[in-house]
């Protein structure tokens, strides 16, 4: 949450006692964060309430809708879901006829979703809350700051790599041990 620019005294005393702390009202994940989980949150209860859809089936009926078909691994990679969610995930939308599991013909090991008519009728559904919500969520923006916010959000969406990489340089010099287990769990998925 955005903080005032005064400080209570007890909370100058704690900051200064703690060292130096992230300045919340200018750290940049932060307020990512905090719009993205109120958005997922606020439209995961309005899907779930009107169509008993969560936050998750309606990200794969939207690659679907507009892949067509598409593994786990490519949804997991696209929207940034660990393996077993997705799985569980395709299972509850292949039990609810949401979607057709089949195995990719270049690797009979992966598996394919493709939108059923019932998934696409759903989909077709929770789109328009989800233009709604989009519609008011950017409401406050003229047109020139909506095209520049989505321009600086693909930029940095393009540039989690090199966050990575830092991170990954940053534990190499100062927790090497971390960076090992890191490692270790990331091979393991």
């Amino acid at each position: 949450m955005p903080r005032t620019n005064t400080p209570s005294p007890r909370k100058a005393a704690s900051k200064a006692a703690a060292g130096d702390v992230i300045d919340l009202d200018n750290y940049a994940p932060a307020y990512l964060t905090w719009v993205a989980n109120k958005l997922s949150s606020g439209a995961s209860q309005a899907y779930l309430a009107a169509f008993d859809v969560g936050i998750e089936s309606w990200r794969v009926l939207v690659l679907l809708a507009i892949e067509g078909s598409i593994s786990a691994q490519k949804a997991c990679g696209v929207i940034g879901m660990d393996k077993a969610s997705m799985s569980r995930c395709f299972k509850t939308m292949h039990t609810r006829g949401f979607i057709n599991l089949a195995l990719d013909p270049e690797d009979g090991r992966a598996r394919i979703a493709t939108l059923t008519p019932a998934g696409r009728a759903v989909h077709d559904q929770i789109r328009d809350i989800a233009m709604v919500r989009e519609r008011a969520f950017m409401s406050v923006l003229s047109a020139a700051e909506r095209k520049l916010l989505l321009d600086l959000l693909r930029r940095l969406h393009e540039n989690l790599p090199a966050v990575e990489t830092a991170t990954r340089e940053h534990l190499s010099r100062h927790h090497p041990q971390a960076l090992r287990r890191r490692g270790s769990k990331e091979s393991d998925s």
